[in-house]
């Protein structure tokens, strides 16, 4: 099957960027380099074309009812202008999805990854069956993301809509455009949904407004060093929320909503979850990669992400590790035991580190 193509597909080529495949569509790597695009999102601001996303609206009567039964998090809490960030879970309280869930005032939309594109639209459909409501999936839509300090002020320049009195993960609707006061970098910024046919021309205008086009590659070292997780590497349908650092997103008031996994993961939860997510940072010269054995005091564990940190200049990482691992710790790279440490992420915020 031929890879799919966003709207600024032709706009990247021109670009000189360095297309890959990534879930079924052609994205730019990087530009470049995929150094100075990250230090470029930390120290003024970047674009991402993050079209390949899956964006699906959810309304009529019985939206809200199927977001409750769906959504681990509390649905009440995306009311219109408000967007609430949480997962999906299967019977067993794996992880289906991670996803951002936008308040409008005809509904709901959903925002999933697009890795997961299929799955999640028939997992909601086969729940919506029943239901008096409408599930719409926007392909029509792009979606950019502006991210960095100074993505607030070079937004507004390039498309005339002031963004600064806009809360964090609170979501202003204009005309066909969605803005919403998030992002997958750890630094300030703005998503924006908007027609395809738009897309291009907002983009040459952030680019001429000082926005550095940024690729997938500086998008992974972003999101790991803020301690965002990677849906497929750092979480997915065989791990729980509790064991992936997200126990913050699962609402359990009121006690009667049932949840799908509500009872695995309550059992889980009183149990105490057998491993769990950590950050961990080489204290030596190596980088670490998805997949390496982690030895800990309270036994072995597992590198789910792992980055040559730009911001740092050295090693970060996630492990699945046993409940308990502490302290120091040693990762297999290439055959040898190399020395790192566990930590709580995350690793960087606003440009400095702040692990601990």
């Amino acid at each position: 099957m031929a890879e799919r193509r966003t709207a600024l597909y032709d706009v990247h080529v021109a670009a000189g960027a360095r297309m890959t495949p990534f879930a079924g569509w052609s994205m730019p790597l990087n530009y470049g380099s995929q150094i100075a695009e990250h230090h470029g999102v930390r120290r003024s601001v970047g674009m991402f074309d993050v079209s390949h996303m899956t964006i699906t609206d959810l309304a009529g009567d019985g939206a809200r009812s199927l977001l409750a039964e769906v959504f681990a998090n509390d649905v009440a809490k995306a009311e219109p202008g408000r967007a609430v960030y949480g997962v999906l879970l299967n019977e067993s309280a794996g992880i289906v999805d991670d996803v951002i869930v936008y308040g409008r005032d005809a509904g709901y939309r959903l925002v999933s990854n697009a890795g997961t594109r299929q799955r999640v639209l028939e997992w909601l459909g086969v729940r919506a069956a029943d239901s008096d409501m409408e599930l719409r999936r926007r392909d029509d839509l792009a979606l950019l993301a502006v991210q960095g300090p100074d993505s607030l002020a070079v937004f507004a320049k390039a498309s005339g809509v002031d963004v600064a009195n806009l809360g964090a993960f609170r979501v202003r609707e204009r005309n066909d455009w969605m803005i919403a006061r998030t992002g997958y970098t750890g630094e300030d910024g703005v998503e924006v949904a908007l027609p395809e046919d738009e897309a291009p021309a907002l983009w040459r205008r952030l680019a001429d407004a000082g926005a550095m086009p940024a690729g997938l590659g500086a998008r992974d070292t972003l999101r790991l060093e803020a301690g965002l997780l990677l849906y497929g590497q750092d979480m997915d349908e065989t791990t729980s929320p509790l064991e992936s650092n997200l126990g913050w997103t699962v609402a359990w008031d009121p006690p009667n909503r049932a949840f799908v996994g509500r009872d695995a993961l309550a059992r889980q939860r009183s149990a105490g979850p057998e491993r769990v997510l950590r950050g961990i940072v080489l204290t030596v010269r190596g980088v670490m990669r998805h997949g390496q054995r982690v030895r800990s005091n309270a036994g072995d564990g597992t590198v789910t992400s792992g980055i040559f940190s730009p911001t740092l200049g050295y090693s970060i990482g996630f492990a699945r590790v046993p409940r308990g691992a502490a302290g120091d710790c040693l990762i297999e790279i290439r055959g040898s035991d190399i020395p790192g440490r566990i930590v709580r992420p995350p690793f960087v915020r606003q440009g400095k580190q702040v692990f601990k």
